[in-house]
């Protein structure tokens, strides 16, 4: 994780989104390390500066992640866990908020509004795709989200293709596109060894895609008027 860390980052990233507990739709596939995966990014924020993002699962992991995370993740299956975004509302750290599989725009929003009621004004939210009839990709990513939670919410908004696509070839042109369509940030998935993930490795980017899209990122940024961030130093 430490040399993805540096490569991501020498790249352009600002964030390191890593999962320490998986959420999964099958009970046999890989769930996370757990508590351990908290020190490794622990390492990679301390080893190169990168504010870090994870999942919490529920309300008994939620102290672990608001101790070590920079951002406390409730990810999609999470959004209307209603107790969960009450906890996660009083923890202190800002909170990356999914849509739910097969959630409206409008419920993504209600889901906020239970973090911004409990005093956290730190929220982010984040267009992962929904369940479609289509098989074509693992999800439709709905990209008319971004300029509607605009126009409805003062909230930021990214985008996650990578879930969104569930493939390596579509996820770099909805990146672009996202960006194009005003959303505040993208979140992808990259791996030195796609073939070896333990996970998502089929919409994992490799190093020098990453690279390849962020250099395309800035370009279009700059063309609609906005500014891409730079990473922040070590011990920054």
């Amino acid at each position: 994780i430490i040399d993805a860390a540096r490569q991501v980052k020498e790249a352009g990233a600002v964030v390191l989104r890593g999962g320490a507990w998986k959420p999964r739709s099958s009970p046999y596939s890989f769930q996370g390390l757990g508590k351990p995966a908290l020190r490794l990014l622990a390492k990679a924020r301390e080893e190169t500066g990168l504010l870090i993002c994870t999942e919490a699962m529920d309300e008994s992991g939620l102290g672990w992640v608001a101790e070590t995370a920079d951002i406390v993740q409730i990810g999609a299956r999470n959004m209307q866990n209603f107790s969960l975004l009450k906890l996660a509302g009083r923890c202190g750290k800002p909170v990356l908020l999914k849509r739910g599989i097969s959630a409206t725009v409008q419920e993504l929003l209600l889901s906020a509004e239970y973090l911004l009621a409990e005093g956290n004004h730190d929220v982010i939210l984040c267009e992962r795709g929904v369940r479609s009839f289509d098989t074509a990709t693992r999800n439709l990513f709905d990209l008319t989200a971004i300029p509607v939670v605009h126009k409805l919410s003062h909230l930021p908004i990214i985008a996650d293709p990578s879930h969104g696509t569930g493939l390596r070839d579509k996820v770099i042109p909805m990146a672009r596109a996202a960006i194009a369509a005003g959303a505040d940030g993208i979140m992808v998935e990259v791996h030195p060894n796609p073939e070896e993930a333990l996970s998502d490795g089929a919409q994992s980017l490799f190093p020098d895609q990453f690279a390849q899209l962020m250099r395309e990122v800035r370009i279009i940024a700059e063309a609609i008027g906005r500014r891409v961030a730079e990473p922040a130093a070590v011990g920054a």
